[in-house]
């Protein structure tokens, strides 16, 4: 087998599959990548059991064929290579022979054969959204994720379909967000949850733009294709929680602030707090917003004061400063509002103002204050 394809392209392709091989991998040809060759057509396939990436492009050749060839070495050898065309000839032993311009290189591939199948696409459910309204939700729920493995539902991002909405909900039992669209219509009602890291592919490789993402899922995987790109992902098989039950009803106070500034405050101030807990204590009276942090077993202690907006009673709560942040940067204004009621209550974080077809809810639980 012979073909003859463009440096750069093939790089920029395999970059944009490499995030789904595992480094320690139990078996072998997990770290390899399947070329299969169709019609001038190259598509290439990582995989590490759970996930799946495709993605292809145009080659020179005059036979079809497939080989699986080393990950690593093939990209570090890519990077270093200037943009040229380069030929593979794969003889039956699987040896691989690349010529470029200025050298040639040999890599021992592997038997395409034992590579493992995709999964097959039975009893799917379609719907369409932009690659944008995806990357979107991904970026706005992502980072509220549980890394606790005993919990597996928590693990990944519960889209929750109606006939005229989807839902995005992630948590981790100390926070929550919750993003809508209103603009992509399911047309059925569904629930699956999908795990972190195909998600960080995704967001990654998908463009942010208005290309139309055809979605397709079945009961056990996900597949999400744009054009010659498709990513394909077994689903959690667990119940995610009940995510409403946590949100209160009734937060009668609300702390408008400046989103750059509170954030910069926060950081600043953070750095007093203790290490394992991150709490900033926030004592809001009238207008004036104080943030307090300290750590007992080094003598830290830091507060700084700011202006806001606030209407309701004296209020001294304290929170994990690393997960406001966080919330922070998902909220795309310059203002944001803090719904409140008691210090031991959850507080809802919220845009100041949100696109008519968004709805962007966050909800993070209190600390004990230090007395």
């Amino acid at each position: 087998m012979k073909f003859i394809v463009s440096s750069s392209s093939l790089l920029k392709h395999l970059q944009q599959v490499q995030g789904v091989i595992s480094t320690n991998t139990v078996l072998p040809i997990l770290e390899d990548f399947l070329f299969d060759i169709n019609d001038k057509k190259l598509n290439v396939l990582a995989t590490d059991l759970e996930t799946v990436m495709r993605i292809q492009l145009d080659v020179e050749s005059a036979e079809n064929g497939k080989i699986c060839i080393p990950a690593k070495i093939l990209i570090d050898s890519l990077k270093n290579l200037p943009d040229q065309p380069l030929t593979f000839t794969i003889d039956s032993n699987y040896a691989i022979e690349i010529t470029s311009d200025n050298g040639k290189y040999k890599i021992l591939g592997e038997n395409p054969d034992n590579f493992p199948k995709e999964p097959e696409a039975d009893d799917t459910t379609t719907f369409s959204m932009t690659s944008s309204s995806l990357v979107t939700a991904i970026n706005k729920t992502i980072f509220a994720v549980s890394t606790d493995d005993l919990r597996p539902a928590m693990t990944g991002v519960f889209f929750e379909l109606t006939e005229e909405s989807i839902q995005f909900i992630a948590t981790d039992a100390h926070r929550l967000v919750r993003f809508k669209r209103t603009d992509v219509k399911p047309g059925v009602a569904a629930s699956f949850i999908v795990p972190r890291k195909p998600l960080n592919i995704l967001k990654n490789v998908m463009p942010d733009n208005e290309d139309i993402l055809e979605i397709t899922y079945n009961s056990n995987h996900l597949f999400v294709k744009n054009g010659a790109k498709q990513l394909i992902c077994r689903l959690i098989d667990a119940r995610f929680p009940d995510y409403k039950v946590v949100i209160p009803t009734d937060n009668p106070y609300t702390l408008t602030v400046n989103k750059a500034t509170f954030q910069s405050a926060l950081r600043r101030v953070s750095v007093f707090s203790n290490k394992s807990t991150n709490q900033v204590a926030l004592s809001i009276t009238g207008n004036q917003l104080q943030l307090m942090a300290q750590d007992i077993d080094f003598s830290f202690e830091g507060n700084e004061r700011m202006s806001c907006s606030y209407d309701g009673q004296d209020l001294k709560i304290a929170f994990n400063a690393k997960f406001l942040i966080e919330m922070l940067n998902a909220a795309d204004t310059d203002d944001v509002k803090i719904e409140l009621s008691t210090s031991t209550k959850a507080g809802i974080l919220k845009p100041s103002e949100q696109p008519a077809e968004e709805d962007l809810l966050m909800l993070v639980m209190p600390l004990m204050l230090n007395n």
